[in-house]
């Protein structure tokens, strides 16, 4: 079965007028008429049993074929239970959805029977959408960690990914804001083939051992701002693949989780390209990874002009680390001579404790060695005291100031 999909813009459009949705007026001469909208205007109960679906969706075609800018509330102190949805562009004028109160999944994954199994909110092809509100979006992704073979070791299993929560493809000038996303089946929030992202303030929770639920993770997407969120989840706190270019990730509050990764990159050969990112003033703390570039054997393209900086360490494994023998699969990977290029990379001001005696872990390409590395003031001990270890193979770069421990970079190709 398809996506629910709209009715005539125009028969809902009738819908909206009949309901006499309040129009609110900015003051000021240059002022324009908004519209307010609600989900309960199109029929919704809000009582997190009802099937709110096809009110959201009707909710949502009126709003966006508005010929007055919107704004699309979800009431407070209501759930709405949606089932797998599609919100389509473009929208004739800026659209604000204010989410005041929950909107939660289908508990069941069978649910998802006949629908892609991939999508649950995805949001395509809008333009200029804000999304706000302090209110909560639920996952509710607990049978689907269940029944994965990541944590179900005996068959049946389910091998196939879930659904990712909030899902944006092919959209630009996108703000999410103000939100708590928790409990997603797989990512929580996710943007492919965009362009001016801000995903800030946000609070992203989920269980240490839920699996792949990274927080915010970009594909293919450029001009992006993450800052000031809470992310504790099973996963990457934050994590880009593809071709990802001027990321900006700061204040963050990363873990438990994975860490902050670039990739992976390279997977199935594939051509991927990083470049200008930037990462700094953040706290990771009981993460599984710190800072970390992953690439699988075989890939091409590269991931250059990368920064973290201003980086505190709490009980982290593996807190600096490049790894170009990337391999998340049950049988050992081929040994390939393509690899992603590294290159032109910065640590800058990362301390804290590690909770793995290599605090510093780079491994590169023999054909591709990692070239242009940076370490500088780094200081990392062990947790609970004591010398920590740094390990490099075909790095080749430069150490500057205070290094703890010792630089293991290699100063030319040799």
């Amino acid at each position: 079965m398809a996506p629910v999909t709209s009715r005539s813009h125009l028969s809902v459009l009738r819908g909206f007028v009949a309901l006499a949705a309040a129009v609110l007026y900015f003051s000021g001469a240059a002022a324009e008429a908004r519209v307010l909208l609600t989900l309960d205007d199109f029929g919704a109960v809000g009582d997190g049993v009802a099937n709110d679906t096809q009110a959201f969706l009707d909710a949502w075609t009126a709003a966006c074929g508005s010929e007055e800018q919107t704004v699309l509330a979800v009431p407070a102190a209501k759930a709405y239970r949606i089932w797998p949805l599609q919100l389509t562009g473009p929208c004739k004028k800026k659209l604000k959805l204010l989410i005041a109160g929950t909107i939660v999944a289908p508990t069941s994954p069978d649910e998802w029977a006949g629908r892609d199994p991939m999508k649950w909110l995805y949001i395509y092809g809008v333009d200029n959408l804000s999304v706000s509100g302090g209110g909560t979006i639920d996952g509710a992704g607990q049978e689907w960690w269940a029944r994965s073979c990541k944590r179900k070791k005996t068959q049946p299993c389910n091998t196939r990914p879930p659904p990712r929560a909030v899902h944006f493809e092919e959209c630009s000038g996108v703000s999410v804001q103000g939100l708590t996303l928790q409990n997603g089946p797989q990512f929580h929030l996710s943007f492919t083939r965009c362009t001016g992202v801000r995903a800030n303030f946000l609070r992203v929770v989920a269980p240490a051992d839920s699996p792949n639920t990274d927080g915010i993770h970009l594909n293919d997407t450029t001009h992006v701002q993450i800052m000031d969120n809470l992310i504790s989840t099973g996963d990457d706190c934050v994590s880009m693949v593809g071709n990802c270019s001027d990321i900006r990730v700061r204040d963050i509050s990363c873990g438990p989780g994975h860490g902050i990764s670039i990739g992976s990159l390279g997977k199935n050969r594939t051509t991927d390209r990083v470049e200008n990112v930037r990462v700094d003033t953040c706290l990771l703390t009981n993460t599984t990874n710190g800072v970390r570039i992953k690439s699988w054997q075989g890939g091409m393209g590269f991931a250059h002009d990368l920064r973290f900086e201003s980086i505190v360490m709490k009980n982290v494994s593996n807190p600096i680390i490049i790894d170009q023998y990337y391999c998340d699969q049950p049988t050992p990977c081929a040994n390939q001579t393509e690899a992603v290029e590294v290159r032109k990379v910065e640590f800058v001001d990362v301390r804290g404790t590690s909770a793995t005696a290599q605090a510093i872990k780079i491994a590169c390409s023999d054909t591709v060695p990692c070239r242009e590395l940076e370490l500088r003031n780094v200081n990392l001990t062990l947790e609970g005291g004591g010398a920590a270890s740094a390990s490099c193979y075909k790095a080749f770069g430069k150490a500057v100031g205070t290094v703890v421990p010792a630089s293991c970079l290699a100063r030319h190709d040799s």
